[in-house]
């Protein structure tokens, strides 16, 4: 009587942790692992993101470019701030994915920025627009980022980039309103 009353206790307590572990919210791992891969410095961002291209139907590896180029944008404002005024160098942009549409993807990016003299000649914000293996809806987003401009100004965006699997961005700079309002 002493075993079943143990052994009943284990089952039944094993059986609401598993219960409870199953209504516990999913952990997104590859979220973490894009945000925590990528860095910058005075010389530019780079970073990799290591896992599910799609998620629930969400394009979690795309996503990736959505990260960087925030921290772009952040590394650039930054550098402004310092007095190290410089932009993305779209000539020397570096994208691989590897493992596209298999369903695992390692998908690196390599942003580096150059120098320039004048404040002016610096952008402060940064975005993309791209997709896996169809055309970017460049003109959307250039419309969109309109309202972003100082008076005057125009978007600095790059050749279309592509990779052999089949991705492809435009990478979009320009000066931020707000941190660059000496230069209308």
């Amino acid at each position: 009587m002493h075993k079943l009353f143990w052994l009943s206790f284990l089952l039944l307590a094993c059986t609401n942790q598993a219960k409870e572990d199953s209504q516990a919210a999913p952990i997104d791992h590859s979220k973490k692992i894009a945000e925590d891969s990528i860095s910058c410095t005075e010389a530019g961002c780079n970073g990799t993101y290591q896992g599910p291209e799609f998620v629930k139907g969400a394009d979690i590896a795309h996503q990736f470019s959505n990260k960087v180029s925030e921290k772009v944008g952040e590394q650039l404002k930054e550098l402004y701030r310092a007095k190290q005024y410089s932009k993305v160098d779209f000539s020397k942009v570096k994208m691989s994915t590897k493992g596209m549409g298999s369903g695992y993807v390692i998908y690196q990016l390599y942003l580096p920025f150059k120098r320039v003299v004048n404040e002016c000649d610096a952008y402060t914000s940064f975005d993309h627009s791209g997709g896996w293996n169809h055309k970017p809806a460049i003109q959307g987003r250039r419309s969109k980022l309109k309202k972003a401009l100082l008076l005057g100004d125009s978007l600095n965006i790059s050749q279309l980039k592509t990779t052999p699997e089949g991705l492809q961005e435009y990478w979009i700079q320009w000066k931020n309103q707000y941190l660059q309002i000496d230069c209308i």
